[in-house]
């Protein structure tokens, strides 16, 4: 009886475990998510500004690019 206690106790200290190791993949494929995409918001933003310069006609669209915070 005290054997197969123990080993419930251990079973559930895996499980436990286990929870936090899937809780903390989890923060961090969100953060890579979060990165990821703040990054293709700044790309995207800088493209958009480039083609709105092209498309107006303008010729020195690399001053926007340097314009760029």
């Amino acid at each position: 009886m005290l054997h197969q206690r123990r080993w419930l106790e251990e079973a559930e200290e895996q499980r436990e475990a286990n929870r936090q190791t899937a809780s903390l993949a989890a923060v961090a494929i969100t953060l890579l998510l979060l990165i990821v995409g703040l990054f293709l918001v700044r790309e995207l933003t800088a493209k958009s500004r480039v083609e709105d310069c092209l498309l107006s006609g303008r010729r020195n669209c690399d001053l926007v690019l340097a314009e760029q915070p």
